[in-house]
């Protein structure tokens, strides 16, 4: 039986089911906050710099910045809702000077297959209502220990939008869900097309 949670299987790689946070600022400290709340929130369990040795096979690398920016994705495992261990992973998408930061963390969507959710009815944006929620939540989680300006949840959705853009407003029709900050509190809108 294949293992969502395996490391070295290439099958549980490829596009990612994401958390994209935009964080607001350009600034290391604020994008280590935010990756070592993010980390907590998620119940991630290990950090690691490579794909090629399982957890047990490789050393553990700091969850920092410098980590992330050195091996371009942090690594773990994370149990989703349906109690399946799986392995995921976060990037950082650096804006540069006219711009904020992404985090994005994110659950490949070979491991969601072989986890057994499904995601893919044929609308343009793949969905499951049950990692949404999910990932809603962590952002949740995240969003009371560290503010942020926008997240995204879905189908590689980083970028998908901006807040200065939204300007504090929800979309009404939305292609993926939204995490969206008003008066010091982070409201969600479910992707409802």
């Amino acid at each position: 039986m294949s293992n969502p949670a395996s490391f070295r299987d290439p099958s549980n790689w490829g596009d990612g089911y994401e958390l994209a946070i935009e964080v607001g600022s350009t600034k290391d400290a604020q994008l280590q906050t935010l990756l070592s709340a993010l980390w907590r929130a998620a119940g991630v369990r290990g950090c690691f710099g490579r794909r090629e040795g399982e957890p047990d096979e490789q050393d553990e690398v700091p969850c920092t910045v410098a980590s992330l920016t050195e091996h371009t994705h942090l690594l773990g495992q994370v149990r989703l809702p349906t109690g399946q261990l799986t392995v995921c992973g976060c990037t950082a998408v650096r804006g540069g000077d006219d711009s904020s930061d992404w985090l994005d963390f994110y659950i490949p969507t070979g491991a969601l297959d072989k986890a057994g959710i499904a995601y893919g009815d044929g609308r343009p944006f793949f969905r499951s209502a049950v990692i949404d929620d999910w990932l809603a939540g962590i952002a949740m989680e995240t969003f009371h220990q560290v503010p942020f300006s926008l997240g995204l949840v879905g189908w590689m959705v980083s970028g998908g939008a901006d807040a200065s853009a939204l300007a504090g407003e929800m979309p009404t029709k939305r292609d993926m869900g939204y995490l969206l900050p008003r008066g010091g509190v982070l409201h969600y809108g479910a992707a409802n097309t």
